[in-house]
């Protein structure tokens, strides 16, 4: 929640770029509107007005393609399981004791992540 419209404005500017950007108001927002529009038209690929974007879930069948920025990578998409290649940056932890690594990897799982282990020879 914003307090204000400068509010607004300041945290648009810690925003990054997204598919779409979903604006909500009445006419008496116009004015505001018209300010935050022209920041999200710099970083978003659809601006819907009082509306709702389409759904996307993140699973193995969906992928796609399309304007900016789903198409700024050629190797991968920014839509479904695939998407996650496109924004990883892998880092291996070798034989790091469970109190230092990541929740999400600790054996003791204390975030509830789905884990696969290979076991090893």
């Amino acid at each position: 929640m914003c307090k204000d419209v400068d509010d607004m404005l300041t945290i648009s500017e810690t925003l990054t770029g997204s598919l779409t950007a979903t604006l909500h108001t009445q006419e008496g927002d116009y004015p505001a509107a018209k300010q935050l529009l022209a920041r999200l038209e710099e970083m978003v690929g659809r601006v819907v007005f009082n509306g709702w974007p389409t759904g996307v879930e993140v699973s193995y069948a969906m992928v796609h393609g399309g304007p900016y920025p789903a198409s700024t990578s050629a190797a991968s998409t920014s839509v479904g399981a695939s998407a996650i290649e496109r924004w990883l940056r892998p880092v291996a932890y070798q034989a790091l004791p469970d109190a230092l690594l990541p929740e999400a990897l600790r054996s003791s799982n204390p975030l509830s992540v789905p884990q696969n282990f290979d076991a090893l020879g």
